[in-house]
């Protein structure tokens, strides 16, 4: 059937099955490779010439996708050896007519699985492995006997404290420890070594953020799966992870399922243990993974499968909605380009024999594709006229045709309880340009006003912030005249403490006419609780993060001057608050407090005021008040740019100051939030925090201490002891239009552009709903905590 399409390009439309191959290199890649051997090009020439004819092709195709590293520094003598023996191997087993070319030289072939150090393992697993699949009649059999057998035979098992994840085969046999990574990579090189297909399989993260996982694909008349040290019997496609995997998100990277891939790809493997390697190629085999088979589907269903390919052959990402003949809409996606396996295919669950209509956007462009499927399973081949852009820069790039900001948009139109997750749809991970992620910035912003209004208003009506069991009620009262930018809040906490509630609400009745700035919201919080270290438990932590939120929207709060201060037991809290809740302050005063165990480091970005009376005696209120100045004045005099701050000692003064602490208003409302300040520093309290200004973290430590720096396009972070950074980034901070370095502890982890998406924009904004702290894109650092 052909269809012809007006608009963009003629497209021609063809019902047909298609098989892929590795396509063979031209003259101009191999002398590209000899070319950036550098000294070492003559062994890799001294490998071609010495090469048999019918091993010729084995050593180009090495050669010819090798990495730069290996270019340099293999010998002609180790890649004729390693060829010699793969193509022995394959031409003995007893699969070797399951088994194509193609096949053999992408996952037989191969020396390394990823990065790991390039052992001499072929000839010595060969002899000792060869033996134990003598009785194999395939590949799958094969496969299983040796991860049942070949851990216990080189005396090997699964540990974490292995010294490293990427461990060669001989790095791991010499310890006997080895993670999921090394044992893959053992039980791969095994699998190679007699002739079995065999590459590295992996998630950076699954998608409840549990951690991530490494295994093993083998082919026998299809890929097949199987945890490495892992062995369910003779059975394959069985593992404790298929759980897991099945909930992988195929269009979001972190949680996406990659197969390695020696031959050149579009897409490269995301090595989480060394985030700066480029160069160990993958396809994106999630669907594998997550999707029905066609044997799930009922007798008159069939899937109809989509690809739309370019005039060079190459496929492209176009967003697609398929709807029936009634114009009822079936199902949305976005075809596969060429990040993905040649076998992954957008999907749609169909009535078989009925007449269907392929919306597809490619470009500017919508066109309408009729078909009709008529078997189990049925591709349909769309050939654009025009190929992409090639120079189009990655960051100008997005879901082709179907607009992600018209996507969003039309997603935001739908009623809240009807959405389907934004993190599951297409146009959450597909790069956006700036103006598209300002655009988008927008709609998510007023999205989220609205929820805000709609769901809170209640709770400021009625002056009670409610946190599980707990409830804070709160005053407030507007002074003066708001500006353009919004109005200051003030959170001004009381004092009391470890004593009877009438004593602690005489107290917040005091707290509530203390101090009046001459303009804005002056806010006085019920403490929920009467202990001694009532405004510094975790539950204050997320409902002063909630009260900031709803005034923002509710009162035309300014994000970027909210003001936090405290007396007495207040005062404890300013101390213990400030530091862990500064990425949401302009500044912050203490007024007859004690520290106890904050430590002021993290102050740094914000105005910190100590107001204190001479004669106040008690804890050693006085002394310590004079001590946190002096670690104030040390810490600005080494970081000039940071820690601003004003220390006022009355000498004559005790516990109550009379009102001079009144001065702390006007102070603090010069200062202004930098919500993205070219320098952090996050020392996380016994209160954790996940996030803090253009950090974050989903699993903080206790006492972890972060610095990170931005100069230019540079990020340095040094030290970092929290797990599994991540930073994020704006266009106000960099241009994310260039590539983004990112040095950790003095190693280069990252040296790319950064996509916008918004899938960041979105998460972020969820995270803190403060219109400062939403960021577009975002880096996960290598977790070596």
């Amino acid at each position: 059937m052909v269809q012809r399409f007006f608009g963009l390009a003629p497209l021609l439309l063809a019902a047909a099955l298609t098989s892929c191959g590795l396509a063979t290199a031209d003259d101009a890649r191999l002398e590209a490779a000899l070319a950036a051997a550098g000294d070492s090009a003559g062994q890799l020439q001294k490998a071609l010439d010495a090469a048999p004819a019918d091993q010729a092709a084995g050593v180009r195709f090495l050669i010819e996708n090798m990495p730069e590293r290996d270019l340099r520094s293999l010998s002609a003598e180790y890649l004729l050896e390693n060829t010699k023996l793969a193509y022995q191997a394959w031409r003995e087993a007893p699969w070797r007519a399951e088994v194509d070319e193609a096949t053999f030289l992408n996952y037989v072939l191969p020396y390394a699985c990823v990065n790991e150090r390039r052992d001499r393992w072929r000839a010595d697993f060969y002899a000792r492995l060869k033996p134990l699949v003598a009785d194999s009649k395939s590949a799958g059999e094969a496969a299983t006997v040796l991860n049942n057998q070949v851990f216990k035979l080189l005396g090997v098992r699964y540990s974490t404290k292995r010294a490293k994840a990427d461990q060669s085969p001989y790095e791991s046999t010499e310890s006997g420890l080895a993670s999921c990574t090394g044992l893959s990579v053992i039980l791969i090189d095994a699998c190679r070594a007699v002739g079995v297909p065999a590459r590295f399989v992996g998630v950076p993260l699954w998608s409840d953020h549990s951690g991530n996982h490494s295994w093993v694909e083998v082919w026998d008349d299809g890929w097949r799966f199987t945890g490495a040290a892992e062995p369910t019997g003779m059975r394959l496609d069985e593992g404790w992870f298929t759980g897991r995997a099945a909930l992988a998100k195929r269009d979001t990277p972190r949680y996406a399922v990659y197969a390695a891939s020696f031959a050149r790809t579009p897409l490269t493997f995301p090595c989480v243990w060394d985030r700066s390697i480029d160069y160990v190629w993958a396809t994106n085999v999630t669907d594998r993974y997550t999707k029905a088979k066609a044997s799930d589907l009922s007798g008159e269903q069939g899937y109809a499968r989509l690809q739309v390919l370019n005039a060079a052959g190459e496929r492209l990402a176009c967003g697609v909605r398929l709807v029936d003949s009634e114009q009822q809409v079936v199902g949305e996606g976005e075809t596969r380009d060429e990040r993905f396996d040649a076998n992954d295919h957008l999907s749609f669950v169909v009535e078989r024999g009925k007449p269907y209509t392929a919306k597809v956007s490619i470009g500017e462009a919508d066109v309408d594709a009729e078909l009709t499927v008529g078997d189990r399973e049925q591709l349909f081949t769309l050939h654009a006229a025009a190929p992409a852009p090639a120079d189009e820069p990655k960051s100008q790039q997005s879901v082709s045709g179907d607009k992600p900001v018209r996507a969003l948009r039309r997603w935001l139109e739908k009623p809240a309880g009807e959405r389907p997750a934004l993190a599951e749809q297409a146009f959450a991970d597909a790069p956006l340009s700036r103006k598209q992620a300002e655009s988008a910035k927008k709609l998510l912003w007023a999205d989220h006003a609205e929820r805000i209004r709609n769901e809170r208003s209640q709770e400021i009506k009625d002056r009670v912030i409610v946190d599980g069991d707990r409830k804070m009620p709160f005053f407030y009262q507007t002074f003066g005249r708001q500006p353009k930018a919004g109005r200051r809040l003030f959170i001004s906490m009381h004092g009391g403490g470890g004593a009877p509630a009438a004593v602690n609400d005489q107290q917040y009745r005091n707290q509530q006419h203390l101090y009046e700035p001459a303009e804005g919201v002056y806010l006085a919080p019920r403490a929920p609780t009467n202990t001694w270290d009532l405004w510094h438990q975790e539950h204050i932590d997320r409902m002063f993060a909630r009260l900031i939120e709803d005034l923002i929207v509710l009162e035309s709060v300014d994000p970027d001057r909210v003001y936090l201060m405290g007396y007495s037991a207040g005062g404890d809290g300013a101390y213990q608050l400030a530091p862990r809740m500064a990425d949401r302050l302009a500044a912050a005063a203490m007024m007859a407090g004690h520290p106890n165990d904050a430590s002021p480091l993290g102050l740094r970005n914000i105005g910190f005021a100590i107001y204190m009376g001479g004669n106040d005696a008690a804890y050693d209120r006085n002394q310590v008040a004079k001590e946190w100045g002096d670690r104030l004045d040390k810490l600005a005099a080494e970081d000039p740019d940071g820690y601003k701050h004003q220390v006022t000692i009355y000498p004559d003064k005790g516990h109550w100051m009379d009102r001079e602490d009144a001065s702390a208003v006007p102070w603090m409302s010069q200062q202004r939030r930098n919500p993205t300040p070219d320098r952090v520093v996050w020392k996380q309290d016994d209160v954790l925090h996940q996030q803090f200004y253009w950090l974050a973290t989903d699993t903080p430590k206790q006492g972890a201490l972060v610095t990170a720096e931005q100069k230019g396009q540079q990020i340095t972070v040094e030290p970092n002891e929290a797990p599994a950074l991540r930073v994020r980034l704006s266009d106000a901070m960099l241009d994310l239009d260039e590539p983004v370095t990112v040095v950790v502890d003095g190693r280069t982890v990252f040296d790319a552009v950064v996509p916008r998406t918004i899938g960041t924009l979105a998460g972020t904004l969820a995270e803190r709903g403060d219109p400062g702290l939403v960021f577009a894109a975002e880096i996960a650092l290598p977790d070596d905590k």
